[in-house]
């Protein structure tokens, strides 16, 4: 838009156009106030102004945009304003430079399936957590999906979902894009999150293949082929896709929605398997490492934008069998937190203890920030994924983050302490007679 004088809405100045949809344009813009781009979404006046000069729908389009403004989640973009009195409407959104995932939606420019199967992961629990705040999205496809660095994605618009009434059913209305509607959508049914899970296996199955599932020569046939047609398994299409994303992928499309996961939680359990499929034995994909941490009873009460902070603060690797990752009496100050295998620690040859996945070791060097030699040696017993911090890094995650890994090093020494006085107790009652 160089050389064009920038039209405006409100304070908001307009830069570009990232995209058209069905209700409106979104643009990247400058807000002064806050004096950085945000995604603005501007309504078509002609499809929106007559439905908000009723009270009650304006009304109703302001609670929903607080609600979700109020969703705080690493993979859902953010509302940070939103006006129905205003001509035109808007909603005002975090920008995220990647763009919309619509440009990995071709043959010549898909992911790995790999890849997908880490955004699709991050999406799952975006919109597990919006469902548990009473959400459903509505409106799933890849340009409402954005992305950020790496597999970072961020779930966006979720201008046509509806808040669930207080007996847990949806008001329904005929929303969405057709493309990605699921059966129970076009014939207006209640909608729970089985319905968003059907758009987001069409949307896997797209940017797997670079065709939809479901095409046709007109909306009519594109409904109808939604209804009772069942699409070619995904590999067909492309051979590098494995089987098993092909049953993951085709379950998420069946017509009924009890036919598909029920939860989302099944829905990213099977996306985590199916993502290590294409990793190489070097790379430790950001859904184990999530895992991983979510299955520590201790970080139960972490949200998962907490959790998230702690994988990101960490640096993942492999590590064979039969390797020493700390040695007794060398400098370091890392803490190191075991996500699979087991490693066994000695110290002046003696073995001490064996740990298991869950369990961290070296947290006497990192609370004393290397003013400590290692006490021990650690080796592993068996191939091991292994995450290392260090205090500057989890020093830059939330309070409540850096309060459960104090906890977890107190239950550790507690555990060490308890193992050394029995085995001291052993040794003073001498041998049985």
């Amino acid at each position: 838009m160089s050389g064009a004088r920038l039209e405006h809405v409100g304070r908001f100045e307009l830069r570009e156009m990232l995209g058209q949809g069905s209700t409106g344009c979104v643009y990247r813009a400058w807000d002064p106030f806050i004096a950085q781009d945000l995604a603005l979404k501007v309504f078509d006046r002609k499809l929106v102004s007559s439905a908000l000069a009723d009270a009650d729908v304006r009304a109703q389009f302001m609670r929903e945009a607080s609600l979700v403004g109020k969703l705080s989640h690493p993979h859902i973009a953010s509302i940070l304003e939103a006006s129905a009195q205003t001509e035109p409407a808007y909603v005002a959104m975090e920008y995220v430079r990647g763009g919309n995932l619509t440009k990995y939606a071709t043959a010549s420019t898909l992911m790995s399936p790999a890849q997908l199967m880490q955004v699709a992961f991050k999406a799952c629990g975006a919109l597990d957590y919006a469902s548990r705040k009473g959400l459903v999205h509505r409106d799933l496809k890849p340009a409402n999906l954005l992305l950020g660095d790496g597999t970072n994605v961020k779930v966006a618009d979720f201008g046509a979902a509806r808040l669930k009434s207080a007996s847990g059913a949806e008001h329904t209305a005929t929303i969405g894009s057709p493309a990605y509607m699921s059966p129970e959508q076009i014939k207006g049914a209640e909608l729970g999150e089985q319905s968003d899970m059907f758009s987001l296996g069409v949307v896997m199955y797209e940017l797997l293949t670079g065709q939809r599932p479901f095409v046709g020569r007109d909306l009519p046939q594109v409904l109808d082929r939604i209804l009772s047609h069942e699409p070619p398994a995904p590999s067909t299409l492309r051979a590098v896709i494995d089987p098993r994303i092909d049953a993951m992928v085709l379950r998420m499309l069946r017509k009924r929605p009890a036919e598909r996961h029920a939860s989302w939680a099944d829905v990213a359990l099977d996306i985590a398997a199916a993502g290590r499929l294409g990793i190489s034995n070097q790379q430790v994909p950001d859904s184990e490492k999530f895992a991983a941490l979510r299955r520590v009873p201790l970080f139960e009460k972490l949200d998962d934008a907490e959790l998230w902070q702690l994988v990101h603060a960490g640096r993942w690797r492999r590590v064979a069998s039969n390797i020493i990752v700390v040695r007794e009496g060398e400098a370091g100050q890392s803490l190191y937190f075991l996500a699979r295998g087991e490693i066994k620690v000695t110290r002046a040859g003696r073995l001490l203890n064996v740990l298991r996945a869950g369990e961290y070791f070296g947290d006497m060097a990192y609370v004393k920030r290397g003013a400590l030699p290692r006490q021990a040696t650690v080796e592993t017993m068996s191939d091991a994924v292994l995450c290392e911090f260090d205090a500057d890094r989890v020093g830059g995650t939330s309070a409540n983050c850096q309060l459960h890994l104090a906890h977890a090093l107190l239950d550790n020494l507690v555990d060490r302490l308890q193992l050394a006085n029995e085995r001291v107790s052993e040794i003073r009652a001498g041998p049985p007679q």
